[in-house]
């Protein structure tokens, strides 16, 4: 055959593949809150580039709130017409799925997330930088702290309205995180809402330079952990032959019908699917922040600006456990026996470390990171649970565990000092007779932490424990109550710091906050008190969104 036939038919070739790619089927409907939160932060970009730079902040404010509410009105619209019961389903030709936990779960994420947009917003904490009102954020992010750019950019009353829409990429990514269906769209959604908040966790205001190194800490342990789930997926492809999680379930299980001879190959092969699901495994609880993958913690929640740090505390923990319990339920249940006694150790060193390393710290934020540890390590004895129950009961607790801690860390951004923020412990000494409301909704989100009964925190760890015990894991709750008896006594202890200690003449003062921030405190203890007080309705709705689609 000469070279102008074998050119002309490679060319007849190249010109045919077209009509055999199929155009992908896109079910916009059931994807509607995804997209209508990255579409709202595309908006904030061209509201950034185009707007004058005095009207970008109260635009991006109304837009973020739009943007999110909108987004959980598509999750109510999802649930009330049966996706999260008899018509869940896979979407987006197979990438994502549209079930009971994943709606449960985006609904947590936008509320949260629509809670945090009004701590990111207040503007009346700091004192005004010549004339105008300032917020939690850098005047300007690209310029060096304490030089001529970053001066003459606080002269001019500069703000950085870009965290709304950056905000809103980071929950998008959190949406699309628990109700990935493949091992690539998980992925890539770990991606979209980690590089955010390496940005975000940079840009304080105050104290600009602790700001950064715990950005940079966070990029870099991020891009290992990352690193290593992106090494367990080609892994669980060179096993499975497929990213799918169905597709890998069934090579799993040894359920699968079209057997071809490079499957038959590596499905023998053990150690690819060990490895490969040990790697995966890790690059969650990396975002899960437990132990030892925790190291990244208190250093980050202790640096990045408070509001970034509650956001983070709260969304990134609801997304991360959303995705690690469709991977063990749905991927994995055929391997229990493998990954049942690894997780028990990760969560018995969790609670452990997470709640003895917290009574020696001194600084209130990172006191809150071992908590946050602590609480993993609960939540993971719910994972462990392996039952239906287990499901359910770690649904509620991340819903409860999440206004708790966002609540806690806008408690936190009023007490203040002529350097901003009062972080250290000795620093809230006698806050209960300086201001006695804001030392009382402190304690109220402390007790509920502590999981004192008639607090939010009470009813998840019952729930939590009560599904490990029914799950086999009576052993693990045990040591839950023991962790939650140490943790008790740290959190007990700043209460009693703020209520019984002599106030200093030249400690903290509370700021006034705006309503942005009251609203944020008070959705907190209210969300607090009535998953305390009257669990039951809440209980039943995470009941019944607890059946992952396969």
């Amino acid at each position: 055959m000469s070279s102008a036939a074998t050119v002309h038919s490679l060319w007849t070739t190249a010109a045919e593949i077209p009509d055999k790619i199929p155009a992908p089927h896109i079910e916009y409907g059931q994807l509607a809150p995804t997209l209508i939160v990255f579409g709202a932060a595309l908006v904030g970009i061209l509201l950034e580039a185009f707007l004058p730079r005095r009207a970008r902040y109260h635009a991006q404010l109304l837009l973020s709130l739009v943007g999110l509410a909108a987004a959980f009105a598509a999750v109510i619209g999802l649930a009330a017409g049966g996706y999260a019961t008899d018509k869940a389903r896979i979407a987006a030709m197979g990438a994502v799925a549209v079930d009971g936990p994943a709606l449960f779960l985006q609904g947590t994420i936008l509320l949260v997330s629509l809670v945090a947009v009004f701590t990111f917003a207040e503007r009346r904490l700091d004192p005004r930088a010549h004339g105008k009102r300032v917020d939690s954020f850098a005047a300007q992010a690209g310029a060096v702290p304490g030089g001529a750019a970053e001066q003459a950019a606080v002269k001019a009353g500069f703000t950085t309205t870009e965290v709304f829409p950056i905000l809103l990429f980071a929950v998008g990514g959190m949406l699309v995180f628990p109700a990935a269906n493949d091992l690539l769209t998980l992925f890539v959604a770990l991606e979209v809402f980690s590089l955010p908040l390496y940005v975000l966790c940079a840009l304080a205001r105050r104290q600009r330079l602790l700001s950064q190194e715990s950005a940079v800490k966070y990029f870099l342990l991020g891009a290992f952990s990352s690193a290593f789930l992106l090494f367990g997926v080609a892994l669980l492809y060179g096993y499975a032959g497929t990213v799918t999680y169905s597709g890998i379930a069934e090579v799993v299980d040894g359920t699968v019908r079209n057997v071809t001879p490079a499957l038959a190959g590596t499905m023998g092969n053990d150690v690819l699917l060990l490895i490969g699901s040990a790697m995966v495994l890790v690059g969650l609880l990396f975002k899960v922040g437990a132990v030892p993958f925790h190291m990244w913690t208190p250093d980050v929640y202790q640096g990045a600006p408070t509001p970034v740090t509650g956001f983070m505390a709260a969304a990134t923990k609801v997304a991360a456990f959303g995705a690690l319990l469709r991977l063990l339920y749905v991927v994995l249940p055929g391997m229990r026996w493998d990954w049942r006694p690894v997780m028990w150790g990760v969560a018995i060193v969790t609670m452990l470390a997470g709640a003895i390393v917290a009574v020696t710290q001194t600084d209130v934020k990172r006191m809150l990171a071992y908590s946050s540890i602590a609480h993993a390590g609960f939540i993971l004895a719910g994972v462990l649970a392996a039952t239906p129950d287990g499901v359910s009961s770690v649904l509620f607790y991340l819903a409860a565990y999440s206004f708790v801690t966002l609540g806690a860390f806008a408690v936190v951004t009023l007490v203040r000092d002529a350097g901003g923020e009062a972080t250290h412990l000795s620093k809230w000494a006698g806050l209960g007779r300086r201001s006695p409301l804001t030392a009382a909704v402190f304690a109220v989100f402390l007790l509920a932490f502590a999981g004192i009964p008639l607090t939010s925190g009470f009813s998840g760890k019952f729930a939590v424990f009560q599904a490990a015990a029914g799950g086999g894991a009576g052993e693990l709750v045990v040591v839950g109550v023991i962790a939650s008896a140490i943790a008790a006594f740290f959190y007990i202890r700043v209460i009693v710091l703020m209520f019984f200690s002599e106030p200093r003449p030249e400690g903290p003062t509370v700021a006034v906050p705006s309503p942005l921030t009251m609203t944020a405190i008070a959705l907190g203890v209210a969300v607090t008190v009535a998953l305390g007080v009257a669990p039951q309705y809440f209980l039943d709705l995470a009941g019944q969104a607890g059946v992952f689609v396969r």
